[in-house]
């Protein structure tokens, strides 16, 4: 891809800015397409809208590994967005060097980020070679599963409480004829349910042995193929579980007709649109009810460089709106995540939503593999583990060997 983005350079310093309607119409691209992101992502329009800009939504269906190589491939071939969504992380490591997007310290330095974006690892993760270049909107975990409380009423056992309760619970949940575990088909799915598995089931140090000192030999160790082990019992649950998007996998949980779901607490939004009640409805175990840890990754936008002065403008209006505090409020208690923000008031969160904030309070937290592995090795692990979860031949042994031969050239 830097060979692709270095030839593009030319082309973006010529291009004319986005759009020809009034200065004060900004696009930005996203992916937040199910009825839970659609009503978090209008909080933001609406308060973006308030300072006399216009917010143009410029959403792609598909998740973000349908829609990232769609917005890089606009910001290399000269047809810039005004602001754009990725991970936090090195998503855009690649743009920016090629000097694509716009520097923000200015804007960050004048809102005091580095006093009030917590943890600090967020803001660090927008910041290359001193400057940052982009602004952090939610703490997003991946460590969580979701439970139907009807479903286990249905098959007559109680609602599990860690991982191998569930695992206990499966057969029972199958003969009432309720999948045991939702999975749906996108890559990304199957990849981050394992690294929430090892979390679990090898723990902190070695999570960060594997995916932070890329660590080979760890990962062809006998923690990790308890991993495996895991994986494969994942792997046999979701058989049946036959739906692509995160949300549709969401929904047979919400339906009641699977038991769970390992997905991130996005998935909140969805309950909450059905009008479900945490701990009523359905049941959050962080850290899978085995370790109490989470993630802090999530979400940032990017502004693209563009020539257009009013439009510039509008982006630091938009940088600066982000982080306000009734707009983090807002937007986070419609998309389930946690705000970047330590000093505002979260009084409305449900009940799966303070358990994050405790965890996040007591510092039992982890970065997310975006933050920690390139966009290419990323990509190489979810080809295995979308492969492995497809494709029941895969021993545990032999995904274990491709995985450590990953983590041996990972950058």
């Amino acid at each position: 891809m830097k060979i692709r983005i270095m030839a593009a350079l030319l082309a973006a310093s010529v291009a004319l800015p986005f759009g020809a309607a009034n200065a004060t119409d900004l696009e930005v691209t996203h992916w937040w397409t199910s009825g839970g992101e659609s009503a978090a992502v209008a909080e933001l329009a609406k308060a973006f809208d308030a300072t006399g800009n216009h917010w143009v939504d410029g959403a792609i269906a598909g998740s973000g590994g349908t829609a990232r190589p769609i917005m890089i491939s606009r910001i290399t071939g000269g047809d810039p967005m005004g602001a754009t969504q990725f991970n936090h992380g090195r998503q855009a490591e690649e743009l920016v060097q090629a000097g694509l997007m716009r520097d923000l310290t200015d804007v960050a330095t004048a809102e005091h980020w580095k006093d009030i974006i917590r943890p600090a690892s967020l803001l660090d993760s927008c910041t290359i070679d001193g400057k940052i270049y982009c602004a952090p909107v939610n703490i997003h975990s991946w460590q969580w599963l979701w439970l139907s409380n009807a479903a286990f009423k249905k098959a007559g056992v109680e609602v599990p409480k860690n991982w191998d309760e569930f695992v206990a619970a499966a057969p029972a949940l199958e003969k009432a004829g309720i999948i045991p575990l939702a999975v749906g088909g996108q890559p990304w799915q199957a990849t981050g349910a394992f690294d929430v598995l090892m979390v679990a089931v090898a723990g902190k140090d070695t999570f960060n042995k594997v995916f932070k000192d890329k660590d080979a030999e760890v990962a062809a160790g006998p923690e990790i193929a308890k991993v495996f082990k895991a994986a494969d019992d994942a792997r046999r649950m979701a058989k049946g579980s036959n739906v692509q998007d995160w949300n549709q996998a969401t929904n047979l949980v919400i339906t009641g007709k699977a038991g769970g779901q390992i997905m991130g607490d996005w998935a909140q939004g969805e309950f909450a649109l059905a009008g479900q009640k945490a701990g009523t409805d359905y049941t959050c175990l962080p850290g899978l009810g085995v370790n109490e840890i989470i993630s802090t990754g999530g979400d940032a936008f990017y502004f693209p460089l563009l020539k257009d002065e009013e439009k510039s403008k509008a982006q630091a209006v938009l940088a600066k709106t982000l982080l306000d505090p009734k707009t983090q409020v807002a937007f986070n208690l419609k998309k389930g995540s946690l705000p970047v923000r330590g000093d505002v008031d979260l009084a409305a969160a449900n009940d799966c939503m303070k358990k994050g904030l405790d965890i996040l309070a007591k510092g039992n937290v982890i970065q997310g593999t975006d933050q920690l592995l390139s966009a290419d090795s990323q990509k190489q692990k979810e080809d295995l583990f979308s492969e492995f979860f497809a494709n029941p031949s895969m021993t545990p042994e032999d995904a274990q060997k491709r995985f450590a031969k990953i983590i041996a050239s990972a950058d």
